[in-house]
């Protein structure tokens, strides 16, 4: 039996990207040691999981970002600017990866150095752990993309590649490595060469680039819950109708959005279940349980595998976790996607048929209740999800990202 340590980011979005700790548990119920990696704020939830945690003081990865500066002030080229370098140093800062690196290493005294580690797509501490202790990566969660063609990109773009080129340089110079395990072309990126897992399906990056060889799709299947459903569920009629409206873990702050759609839930017969994905103060829930329809089921949380076999119809922000759940039950949906990876995951469901993907201004223009609409009461949306839940399926989900990472030992 093989020892694996499993490297996230300290965000519970991070835990998943659509399957990466069913993974873990996949592979330590098939007897190898696991061990999860990361700092303190989820602890619980990969120890209520099941699964051994080690705590280090840092991962590499900057959360929160530091306040946005009012961009009414600069120059439209400035704010761009502003904008790729936040989106840079969220995984890419000089001074939070070294000690990260340095964290990594240190466990070794403490667990034994494992015999792969398997990482959350944008951990470079990962990367340069993995090479210094000449162990395979998996890079779990993200496709291996091929380099850009430089003269498709914005001098905004190559100007902010260069400069992570030289921040990489100088990570790689100060732990003695040669960069083993970041894409050596004109955009950088934590790159394997042994392994890297999606949780989707080749079709589902139809549009995209062929990807790198050492990509494996391995789809997904919905999980058989754990423990009894909530309270709150139970009390619900097996045949009522459910739809279900949530932003994620980061871009909570958009209640009206939440107000707004489940509006549009009720007014088709539908139960709406909000959730808010953090706690907010009695004042600010205030307005909101004002503003929804009755009957409105109002949580800061739910566990998907309870909730999404009741759903009909899924509005979301597109993370990846939540737009994975909904493909693998076979669940119609509506994006409007607020940042990060949310835009390509919203064209693609899109794409795939499964969802309409909507703008900030679809959404100031009135689209999004017919958008809910016609999503959840379209028998051909609902007839091709299924479909696509059944190709996500027949790719083998986490048995087949564990059978994919023990080989590399």
């Amino acid at each position: 039996m093989a020892r694996f340590w499993f490297v996230s980011a300290p965000l519970p979005g991070h835990l998943d990207w659509g399957g990466f700790i069913k993974t873990a548990r996949t592979l330590q119920a098939g007897g190898h040691e696991v061990v999860w990696v990361s700092a303190p704020p989820i602890a619980d939830l990969v120890q209520a999981a099941g699964l051994p945690f080690a705590a280090i003081p840092e991962t590499g990865w900057l959360w929160p970002l530091p306040p946005t500066p009012d961009l009414d002030h600069l120059r439209p080229d400035e704010a761009v600017r502003l904008r790729y370098n936040r989106a840079l140093d969220t995984w890419l800062t000089e001074a939070l990866i070294g000690p990260a690196t340095e964290a990594l290493l240190a466990l070794v005294g403490e667990h034994g150095a494992p015999d792969a580690i398997a990482t959350d797509p944008f951990l470079a501490a990962s990367a340069l752990a993995a090479e210094a202790l000449d162990v395979p990566l998996a890079v779990c969660g993200w496709p291996a993309l091929p380099a850009p063609d430089e003269s498709q990109l914005l001098p905004i773009q190559i100007s902010l590649a260069q400069d992570a080129q030289a921040r990489i340089q100088r990570l790689l110079d100060r732990f003695g490595l040669q960069g083993r395990y970041f894409a050596q072309g004109l955009t950088p990126a934590v790159q394997s060469p042994d392994l890297h897992i999606s949780y989707f399906s080749r079709y589902w990056h139809q549009s995209d680039p062929d990807v790198l060889p050492q990509t494996q799709f391995v789809g997904g299947m919905p999980s058989t819950p754990l423990g009894a459903p909530p309270d709150w569920l139970r009390a619900l009629p097996e045949e009522a109708p459910c739809g279900l409206v949530t932003l994620g873990t980061v871009f909570t702050g958009d209640l009206g959005f939440l107000s707004w759609a489940a509006q549009g839930l009720a007014r088709i017969g539908l139960i709406p279940i909000v959730v808010l994905g953090r706690p907010i103060s009695a004042e600010e829930k205030a307005p909101l349980k004002k503003a929804l329809p009755p009957g409105t089921r109002l949580l800061t949380w739910v566990d998907f595998d309870h909730v999404f076999p009741r759903l009909k119809i899924i509005v979301h922000h597109g993370g990846m976790g939540t737009t994975h759940a909904a493909v693998v039950h076979g669940i119609p949906q509506v994006i409007a996607p607020h940042g990060a990876d949310q835009r390509g995951q919203a064209r693609r469901a899109a794409q795939a048929k499964v969802a309409l993907n909507l703008t900030a201004i679809d959404i100031r223009r009135g689209q999004l209740m017919p958008a809910i609409a016609a999503v959840a009461t379209d028998p051909v949306v609902r007839e091709t999800a299924a479909r696509l839940a059944q190709e996500f399926a027949a790719l083998g989900g986490p048995s087949r990202a564990a059978e994919l990472i023990a080989r590399l030992v």
